[in-house]
């Protein structure tokens, strides 16, 4: 595995979140844009960037610009974080609607939702992975956080609900129920209080909540045994946990960077992850050297992965029906 160790960088202000519904509408055109009706010979591909659990697509405002600077099409469309299967089926039908080849981008949760995307579609020539999940068929959020210490999402395993998160009951069901990081946790899990207060303070008022599903449903897929990948593992990752990130990384033979940042490595570093999107587009993957491919795209390629399940959970997010039941008896 190749690995690359880069300086943390201060992000600049972030630009006002589009509308989900402009940003699905714009895929085709924006694609097309590059290439016409029929992208041509050599053209670029479209980047996919998707944001994950407690956050939104404004995130990659820095990465979007830096690559429309280079005069790649991009788009960065809402992910709805209401569970795994649904996720991913709403991505790969964007995905359909857009010409030509493309690099999918995940950020936390949104690797595990284009792990499951990418599957079946043959225009999808790399994988981005940013601090992302990045499960094996049949394997859980769960699981993989469950791997190695380093989360601070909880610090009882045996509470129903992990300690950093509220639990937001919806009424349709007992297992229907949203997440939230709590305030005072926020800068800590997921900003490794790299950020001043008043930013921090910002980020969790407008966080956007992942359903309860996406961390315990199993992934149907693993894109990224058939396509080669690359991954941004952040040092001082407080939410999947450092040493989760490397197991997945390595797992999946991706060309790995690793940057000194928090998990929302956005914030800090978005010159890091437009570089390595960067080099994903031009398809600088040692699976693909040896293989003779072409410098400008990655191809697709078979891969001999050993497919780890992941450990208990000890983060039994699930287990927070149990508590949301008890306060309605109550």
């Amino acid at each position: 595995m190749k690995h690359i160790r880069h300086a943390a960088r201060r992000a600049l202000p972030l630009a006002v979140l589009l509308p989900a519904a402009a940003l699905t509408a714009a895929g085709p055109s924006v694609a097309s844009e590059s290439g016409g009706a029929e992208p041509h010979e050599g053209a670029k591909p479209t980047v996919v960037l998707v944001h994950g659990a407690w956050a939104d697509a404004s995130g990659w405002s820095e990465v979007v610009r830096s690559l429309q600077a280079e005069g790649y099409p991009v788009i960065a469309p809402a992910n709805p974080l209401r569970n795994l299967s649904d996720d991913s089926d709403y991505l790969a039908a964007l995905l359909k609607t857009i010409k030509g080849p493309l690099v999918l981008v995940g950020h936390s949760y949104g690797g595990a939702v284009i792990t499951n995307a990418a599957v079946g579609n043959p225009n999808v020539k790399s994988l981005v992975y940013i601090a992302g999940f990045a499960p094996d068929k049949g394997e859980t959020a769960l699981q993989l956080i469950a791997k190695h210490p380093g989360s601070h999402l909880t610090d009882d395993p045996m509470a129903p609900v992990p300690t950093a998160l509220n639990a937001v009951p919806l009424g349709g069901g007992p297992s229907d129920v949203d997440l939230y990081i709590k305030p005072d946790k926020f800068r800590d899990v997921f900003l490794s209080n790299r950020l001043d207060a008043a930013r921090a303070n910002v980020l969790a008022a407008s966080q956007r909540p992942a359903n309860v599903a996406t961390s315990y449903q199993p992934s149907k897929g693993a894109a990224w045994k058939t396509i080669p990948s690359w991954y941004l593992v952040t040092t001082d990752d407080r939410t999947i946990g450092t040493e989760n990130l490397r197991f997945m990384a390595k797992r999946a033979g991706s060309t790995t960077v690793e940057v000194d940042a928090p998990h929302a490595v956005m914030e800090t570093s978005p010159g890091d992850i437009t570089d390595l999107v960067l080099k994903a587009a031009h398809g600088s993957h040692p699976r693909l050297a040896r293989a003779g491919a072409s410098p400008r795209l990655a191809t697709t390629g078979a891969s001999e992965q050993t497919a780890v399940l992941g450990g208990a959970a000890v983060l039994a997010v699930a287990g927070g029906t149990t508590l949301v039941v008890r306060s309605r008896r109550s």
